[in-house]
């Protein structure tokens, strides 16, 4: 999988994804990260690449030479990448997003600063606009490392495990996550439930999923409209004393 980013701040991104699951997956070669600084291409002694917005009001604005300059490096080195742009106004990320560009194999993302970025860069290269969710960050780099994480997870060989991003929360099925335990069997008075300690896989099994229905059906009911539900799953999240 590879990434391109452009950045402000490169050497943050790099600093963060140089550790744990995503860390190991460079040093495999397993994900490939392209940066490209648009202070590389500002013309002027400072490097400038803000000014103030047109019609007034607080807080600057990314100049349109640079930003775009950097992109279309990114572009250059990725053309087959969709560009976007990591911005509050886009449609919140999801899963289905992560599997989706893991597919096509390579993405460009725009970490914006300031107030936000010359509407004509959005309107001239960018693919989509996509947002963490309902709240406003410095700047994209943090959204730009949360998406790189989340698919990066879904490359082939870069879990130990490939069947652990298929169970996680929003995995094949939709649901969140069931409860996990480990040792010590008894921690502050609190044991492990009886079922995983039976060696009864089915029963295990069934358990695992009935948590994550009710757990689902609990924080995230909005899930369970799209979830992949089989006739005993709806069975039991319409019986009498499932709580």
């Amino acid at each position: 999988m590879q990434f391109g980013v452009a950045t402000l701040f490169p050497e943050l991104m790099l600093g963060a994804l140089d550790h744990g699951v995503v860390g190991r997956a460079k040093e495999r070669g397993q994900i490939e990260l392209s940066l490209a600084n648009p202070r590389d291409w500002a013309t002027d002694k400072h490097r400038t690449v803000d000014d103030r917005p047109f019609g007034g009001g607080p807080g600057m604005v990314m100049t349109p030479g640079p930003l775009s300059a950097a992109i279309e490096s990114l572009k250059g080195r990725l053309p087959d990448a969709p560009v976007v742009y990591l911005s509050p106004q886009g449609r919140v990320f999801d899963q289905a997003m992560a599997g989706r560009w893991q597919q096509n194999g390579s993405l460009v993302l725009v970490a914006g600063r300031y107030e936000g970025v010359d509407e004509r860069v959005i309107n001239a290269l960018v693919d989509e606009e996509v947002s963490l969710g309902d709240f406003v960050l410095s700047g994209g780099e943090f959204a730009a490392l949360t998406i790189i994480d989340a698919i990066s997870r879904l490359v082939p060989g870069v879990l130990g495990d490939p069947s652990s991003a298929l169970e996680d929360s929003f995995g094949e099925d939709g649901l969140l996550d069931c409860p996990h335990y480990t040792r010590p069997e008894n921690y502050n008075g609190q044991g492990v439930p009886s079922v995983l300690m039976s060696g009864d896989h089915k029963a295990i099994a069934r358990w695992r999923r009935q948590q994550a229905l009710t757990r689902t059906r609990d924080r995230r009911p909005d899930l369970l409209e799209k979830a992949d539900l089989s006739a005993e799953d709806n069975v039991f999240l319409t019986s009498p004393g499932v709580s």
